[in-house]
């Protein structure tokens, strides 16, 4: 089917209401005057076949690109379903074609309590013998987890507006627009604004803090976001990749500020969110630290008089999604979480 023909959850702030429909139908749920934020981070083929110094063959997924031309990498199982745990300092990985990955420290290790033997991901050198674009053309592969049961190509895994490739995973609460779809909302009087912000690997454990990830905001992006919030219009986040970013660059008062740089932010309902009023997003499963920030987002219906609680909100919204066989992860269906029901 087409990207546009998944389901779409809409519920809202004030009143816990749910309504069902497809995500083509999302202009009917826009207002002319509403800015959708987009990030326009394009999927990387982060997936490389590496063998250890005993032949053992494993997968290595590149997640995080860092300064110094270091690279965040985490090791999987030949099939990617495991992690692997007893990677070593110094420990040199071939990958086809003669190139090399040298583990060089773990990874988030000192936050970590687990001790010695039980990192997957580590600070490592990465050797090519070509260019970094073309080696993962030619051997790369889209980062595919134990749920999607076949192999699909790398265009399934880019958005339509990906202007900048980047990404260990697809930002995937963009994946189901299509050219038409953004058009009929740019016709309909929504500002369409891009920032970026590269995802690293998705598999948290649960002593995981979220991952450093690289943000830019757009000067011409602060400024749409502003413009929108001084006449009382609605900022809207597609997925959570738009929010931490915007989260970064937005000052308490909730002036957003263009920036560029690495952000560690977790959004918490404690810490509250102040730079969208609305969000388009998958669903989550229950130890994903994204439910937090959507938590974070909802506690906004608290303004309401008839509103639950952040997480009382998400909690009747998964309740619909689970009785009506809603689907999760990075290809399935998606939930707009907006301020206010106007409906009958």
């Amino acid at each position: 089917m087409r990207r546009d023909e998944v389901r779409l959850l809409v519920s809202y702030l004030d009143d816990d209401h749910v309504v069902h429909s497809r995500f083509s139908d999302l202009p009917e749920f826009l207002e002319p005057g509403d800015t959708l934020v987009l990030n326009t981070s394009g999927t990387m083929n982060a997936a490389l076949p590496a063998e250890r110094g005993d032949g053992t063959p494993i997968a290595v997924h590149l997640s995080t690109h860092l300064p110094a031309d270091l690279w965040v990498v985490e090791l999987r199982s030949s099939s990617g379903d495991e992690p692997v745990l007893d990677g070593e300092p110094g420990e040199v990985l071939v990958l086809p074609e003669g190139g090399t990955i040298v583990l060089q420290t773990p990874y988030l290790s000192e936050k970590r309590p687990r001790g010695e033997g039980s990192n997957r991901l580590w600070i490592s050198t990465l050797n090519l013998p070509v260019n970094f674009n073309e080696y993962l053309d030619r051997h790369g592969s889209p980062i595919r987890y134990r749920y999607v049961k076949e192999s699909w190509p790398a265009s399934y895994y880019q958005t339509v507006y990906a202007t900048e490739v980047g990404s260990a995973e697809m930002p995937s609460a963009g994946r189901a627009f299509t050219p038409e779809l953004i058009t009929r909302l740019v016709a309909n009087g929504v500002r369409v604004v891009p920032l970026i912000l590269h995802t690293g690997v998705a598999s948290l454990e649960d002593d995981e803090p979220p991952y450093e990830e690289f943000y830019r905001v757009p000067p011409e992006t602060a400024d749409e976001i502003n413009a929108a919030r001084a006449v009382g219009r609605r900022v809207v986040a597609v997925g959570t990749t738009v929010v931490r970013a915007l989260e970064t660059v937005t000052d308490k008062d909730g002036s957003t500020h263009p920036g560029e740089g690495w952000t560690n932010l977790f959004i918490t309902p404690e810490r509250g969110s102040r730079s969208v009023d609305a969000m388009l997003t998958g669903l989550h499963e229950p130890r994903s630290t994204h439910l937090s920030m959507l938590e974070a987002l909802a506690g906004h219906g608290s303004v309401f008089p008839l509103a639950a609680s952040g997480k009382e909100h998400l909690q009747v919204a998964y309740s619909e999604a689970l009785k009506e066989g809603y689907l999760w992860h990075e290809f399935g269906d998606l939930h707009l979480i907006l301020p206010r029901h106007t409906g009958a």
